[in-house]
């Protein structure tokens, strides 16, 4: 809550552009309420795969043999795969241990009739990996329900490991449906205009730098972007910006008002 004119004004005289799409709405209010002006370009949309039957394969190939585990990596994915398979799904996977990479996979898991096993505490894809492999995961078949990311060194190990891996995506990322904002974001960068990026998906921190380079802007961008505040929801989201080799830092909790409390925080020290 920010009733206190304090917190209110704590990001007076701050610009903060927000490259989300599903959680825009929610992180502009959360950053004007703090005083901001809020620059919006989402870096990404989200295609539902059911549009074009990617989805419906996958799950063909799920049902197809008996599942040993089942990994739920979002919450938003894996209810949007049990709405769309329905009960065959669920019945399917009544007899399959069940990891969840966080609370909302976990809400989802269970909004399906199913009952997670465990759930990781970090909500990192790297911990239910390593669990995965704790338990045994040789001549298993697992169902890993992905995010856009394919996450190939998750299925890599994995396989390596023994297991038979099939990966379900749900949505896939694309550019966003209108260009304009996001053009108009990264040149507010490039410009000096904007003190912090928070971002909150590895889709959306990729094609901001993606988008950049594709209209020869990325150096330039680049560039800019060492003065400015860097802030990423957890460790797959900064995964591009790390690689970019860009500064940046993390809140202690992978959720979107922890984000907003770190960019307040950051900006205020500044």
């Amino acid at each position: 809550m920010c009733d206190d004119g304090r917190v209110q004004e704590v990001l007076s005289g701050s610009t903060v552009g927000v490259t989300a799409e599903r959680k825009a709405e929610e992180i502009g209010d959360m950053l004007a309420r703090r005083g901001a002006r809020v620059l919006f370009g989402a870096a990404m949309h989200t295609v539902p795969l059911p549009e074009d039957g990617e989805l419906a394969a996958a799950t063909r190939e799920v049902l197809s043999a008996p599942v040993d585990f089942v990994v739920a990596i979002t919450g938003v994915g894996f209810r949007g795969w049990v709405e769309a398979a329905g009960d065959e799904l669920v019945q399917h996977l009544a007899g399959a241990r069940v990891v969840a990479r966080g609370a909302k996979a976990k809400g989802a898991v269970r909004g399906a009739g199913l009952r997670e096993e465990w759930t990781s505490p970090s909500e990192e894809s790297a911990e239910v990996r390593d669990h995965l492999l704790e338990r045994g995961v040789a001549g298993k078949r697992v169902v890993l329900q992905v995010h856009g990311d394919p996450m190939l060194e998750f299925r890599r190990a994995l396989t390596d490991a023994g297991a038979e891996v099939v990966p379900v995506a749900v949505y896939r990322w694309t550019d966003p449906v209108d260009l304009a904002p996001l053009d108009q974001l990264i040149d507010a960068v490039i410009a000096g205009e904007v003190d912090a990026l928070p971002f909150t998906s590895a889709p959306a921190a990729t094609n901001f730098l993606a988008r950049a380079d594709r209209t020869d802007r990325g150096e330039a961008l680049r560039t800019a972007l060492r003065e400015v505040l860097i802030a990423c929801v957890g460790p797959v989201t900064a995964a591009p910006i790390a690689k970019a080799g860009l500064p940046h830092v993390l809140p202690d909790r992978a959720r979107t008002a922890a984000l907003v409390k770190l960019v307040e925080q950051e900006l205020s020290a500044r």
